[in-house]
């Protein structure tokens, strides 16, 4: 039996040489070139078992070269490499029918392998051709740990398996569950979140299934689930660990027999409805405290997906600081950079609160300083409350005893060396406390994303009293759009 042929185009010389090299130690022949066009020639000709190209070429991007390829040899592999590291690279390279995405840098091992994978199977029903036209990225990254997760996510599209999403707070899970569905078959369907946290114990099973007229006490008219809701396209199951026991028994028997009943009804609803679902906790130790079904958690855990805390994936922090800056200039926020030295000091910081925490750092950065040019020294001042030596001083700064108070005595000692031996005018404790509020309120809003009644809830102050203050000092309120 003859050797199979790997057909390998790639602009780039040493690439090419590399794997000419590896391919040809691992028994296949290779035909190299540095253009489409004579790819295309190869294909036309019916050469070649496999193709492995770069998505950027001088004479034709490999995007377009794939839906001819598949057109006329739908079972001819197709592994694109790509140094655009990014989300829309692997969808792209999935919609159009690519047998699997490598970025670059790439593993020499790895390619080996898909190779041999892909030569071995048996012939694929090619992915569908598509090109929605967005060019808006919904989950930002380039370090390997993200390439990952969109691999993945590419492979996951156009199917309706069940998947579990792990990762810290602040990581980004519902991000992923939304792009999931707004690139997958089921992006005409509605997309449906729901928190299990967030929500009465005693009222999960009413909100994720309906429930009938007179069911229980209040029940005054029928009422339409989270299921329901979610028909023909996904139901995200955020924090899936604080569900109660029964509502895990109905949740099961929707998974096993795709079906279930309202609460106080009694004919069975069939359901079509992608299940993602997700949690911080463990999952398996919940089980052994009998808090968790572990048949419930095999159904859910088809394909299990962890997401990377920020600590993990540093070096995406200057893309999600771009991107994050970009969003609050769309609101209207002065354009701001954030210069290399700051960069710096922001991915040696732990982001206990990963991509959340970033998010926030950024909007209160660009919405109280002024300068064009966020400076290492404005980066390590606001992060250095929480760099401190010990939990109890990490609780103390957090808290705000002494960073606050180190500011202000900062400030204050400046203001006093403005006047030399003289004195301010009178009034300066009220004007301290009037200058004070205006920056705590403005960054209580940009935190909560313009939302007031949190704004209210994390300084304390009755909801009206916000709402005064402010009228009252002029604060410019900036309301989020949805975050990728």
């Amino acid at each position: 039996m003859s050797a199979a042929t790997i057909l390998v185009a790639d602009d780039d010389a040493a690439i090419r040489t590399v794997l000419n090299q590896a391919l040809s130690r691992a028994g296949y022949e290779v035909r190299i070139t540095s253009n489409a066009a004579t790819l295309w020639r190869w294909v036309q000709a019916g050469e070649g078992d496999m193709v492995i190209t770069d998505v950027v070429m001088p004479d034709e991007n490999a995007f377009d070269l794939l839906p001819r390829i598949k057109r006329l040899r739908p079972d001819l592999p197709v592994l694109v490499m790509s140094a655009q590291n990014t989300f829309m690279t692997a969808i792209r390279a999935s919609e159009k029918g690519a047998y699997d995405y490598l970025p670059k840098p790439f593993d020499l091992t790895e390619l080996i392998a898909i190779v041999g994978r892909a030569l071995s199977e048996p012939k694929r029903k090619p992915s569908r051709p598509e090109d929605d036209g967005q060019d808006g990225m919904p989950l930002v990254g380039r370090s390997a740990a993200m390439q990952e997760i969109y691999r993945v996510l590419a492979r996951l599209m156009q199917t309706d398996l069940t998947l579990m999403i792990t990762g810290e707070s602040g990581t980004g899970k519902e991000l992923v569950a939304r792009a999931l569905h707004d690139y997958g078959k089921r992006r005409n369907g509605p997309f449906v979140a729901i928190n299990m946290a967030a929500i009465p114990r005693d009222l999960i099973e009413s909100e994720l299934f309906g429930h009938e007229k007179g069911a229980f006490t209040g029940a005054q008219a029928r009422s339409t689930g989270r299921f329901e809701q979610a028909e023909g396209g996904t139901l995200f199951l955020d924090e899936i660990g604080d569900m109660p026991m029964d509502a895990q028994t109905r949740l099961l028997r929707v998974l096993q027999q795709g079906e279930y009943t309202t609460v106080g009804g009694r004919t069975p609803i069939r359901t079509d409805v992608r299940i993602v679902a997700a949690t911080n906790k463990d999952l398996k130790q919940a089980i052994n405290q009998g808090l968790f079904r572990e048949d419930l958690y095999y159904r859910l855990n088809v394909v299990p997906l962890r997401l990377p805390p920020l600590r993990e994936r540093s070096e995406d922090i200057t893309d999600l600081v771009r991107h994050f800056v970009q969003q609050t200039e769309k609101e209207g926020m002065a354009p701001k950079r954030f210069d290399n030295e700051a960069l710096d000091v922001m991915k040696s910081y732990p982001w206990p609160g990963n991509v959340r925490e970033l998010e926030n750092f950024v909007r209160r950065l660009t919405a109280l300083y002024p300068q064009d040019v966020i400076t290492r020294e404005i980066a390590s001042s606001e992060l250095k409350p929480d760099i401190a030596s010990s939990p109890a001083e990490k609780a103390d700064q957090r808290s705000g005893s002494v960073s606050i108070s180190h500011a202000v005595e900062e400030n204050m000692r400046s203001y006093f060396a403005e006047f030399g031996d003289s004195l301010p005018p009178p009034g300066l404790y009220d004007r301290v406390l009037a200058e004070m509020e205006y920056p705590l309120i403005l960054a209580a809003l940009t935190a909560t994303r313009g939302n007031q009644i949190k704004a209210a809830d994390l300084l304390g102050l009755n909801r009206n009293t916000l709402r005064k203050k402010i009228r009252e000092l002029g604060v410019t309120v900036y309301r989020s759009a949805r975050m990728a």
